[in-house]
């Protein structure tokens, strides 16, 4: 435990581990059910619900009046107004379900309706992302800062490639091909939370998608703000939560980036 972390944040970490511990025994099992004739569907989403159920749990014994916003449990009114955890449990349900490594639980406090601490935890690497309005960003022990490149032909970016069901695939693919041309390289994980925590760790330029949750970007707004970085949602405002889509860099290649996810979404 970094003796950096205040009483908080302490207590945030010890929920996501304590989560974290089922969570892992819980992807040890994924491997033997995928020849299994009902599949791992009931199985991860049973996983999910009870690490919620863990954190819930151990933030409600630490802070009892904080209220809740859970991807599975919903809205959940506390007695203390002024603040509420956004808790996603498992972010990367699709990538925990195939057996892959990149998946991660979600911790947020908001105060006063501003998110003042954050963390996105892969059990798997044993990566903490943690960071606290003010206090900088950190993986680990170690600091972190959003990667310094100014030109977007150097820059690594990643994205949400959406799937089926989703609405928006002609403007997605209209960004994308507006994009591609221009970078490095175009990367997806299929986790919000390590997109956002790897664009403060300074691994990725960039992230930009919408049709997102605020329990997959809360942590991360805070992580990548912390780190140096800029977030604002694909109108260039400042409601990502409300919106649910975000451009997350750093303040150089920010204002190029959402110049071209403009243009593609007005095609």
């Amino acid at each position: 435990m970094s003796s950096r972390h205040s009483p908080t944040l302490t207590v945030m970490v010890q929920a996501a581990r304590k989560a974290a511990r089922t969570l892992s025994r819980d992807f040890g099992e994924v491997e033997n059910l995928q020849v299994s004739v009902k599949g791992p569907g009931d199985f991860v989403s049973a996983a999910d619900l009870r690490a919620e159920e863990t954190i819930r749990e151990e933030l409600t014994r630490a802070r009892p009046g904080y209220g809740f916003l859970l991807e599975e449990g919903g809205a959940v009114e506390g007695s203390d107004k002024s603040h509420r955890w956004i808790v996603d449990p498992l972010d990367g349900t699709t990538n925990f379900l195939h057996g892959i490594p990149l998946f991660a639980i979600n911790i947020a406090l908001e105060r006063e309706g501003e998110i003042v601490a954050g963390l996105t935890y892969n059990p798997i690497s044993d990566e903490l992302f943690w960071a606290e309005k003010g206090k900088g960003a950190f993986i680990n022990d170690k600091r972190l800062r959003v990667a310094a490149r100014r030109d977007l032909s150097q820059s690594v970016v990643c994205t949400g490639i959406p799937h089926i069901g989703w609405k928006n695939h002609a403007e997605f693919s209209r960004q994308l091909a507006t994009i591609m041309p221009q970078v490095a390289g175009i990367r997806r994980t299929g986790s919000c939370a390590i997109d956002m925590a790897f664009v403060a760790a300074g691994r990725f330029d960039a992230y930009w998608e919408s049709g997102l949750n605020a329990w997959d970007l809360a942590a991360g707004v805070i992580l990548v703000r912390e780190a140096g970085g800029t977030v604002t949602d694909l109108n260039n405002g400042s409601d990502i939560l409300g919106k649910g889509s975000v451009l997350a860099t750093n303040e150089t290649l920010h204002k190029p980036l959402m110049n071209i996810i403009k243009k593609a979404g007005a095609a």
